[in-house]
Order: structure tokens, then sequence, then C-alpha cells
């Protein structure tokens, strides 16, 4: 799951080197959080306007992630 959320991401930017992807453990609820940090220069490239491209990101991730029998939940940093 961590390396789909990075390949998705490190498309999207222009500093690839600067992408991490952080993993919580379950919450509770059973949820796994992934923290995504990214350069400040490339955060309106993975947000994208009015949100749009960090939405597609969370739902490709959720869709990945019910395959597997799991919850996440992807946080932008």
């Amino acid at each position: 799951m961590e390396d789909l959320l990075r390949t998705i991401v490190s498309e999207l930017v222009e500093d690839k080197s600067a992408v991490e992807v952080t993993v919580d453990e379950p919450n509770d609820e059973g949820i796994i959080v992934y923290h995504l940090h990214v350069a400040p220069d490339d955060m309106g490239r993975v947000i994208g306007k009015q949100g749009r491209i960090a939405k597609a990101i969370r739902v490709v991730m959720r869709a990945s992630a019910s395959r597997k029998d799991q919850k996440i939940m992807v946080e932008i940093d």
C-alpha cells in the first residue's frame, strides 16, 4: 500500500526525493493512517484544483485497501 501511494504521488511532483510516506499502526477501529509529505512547492500538484487530485488518490488507495480487507485513510501533510 505504501509503495502504491509513493508511486502515484512521485509521478505528480517535481521533487521526487521529497516524497515521504509514514504509516501509523491501526487504531481502535482498525483504520491505518498513511501520512504523505511532499515539498511545499509540490503541495498544489498533489491537492489539485478544489482537492480533486487528493480525492482521486484517496479513492484509489481505498479501493486497493478494500481488496485486502483493510481500512485506510490518507492524510496530506
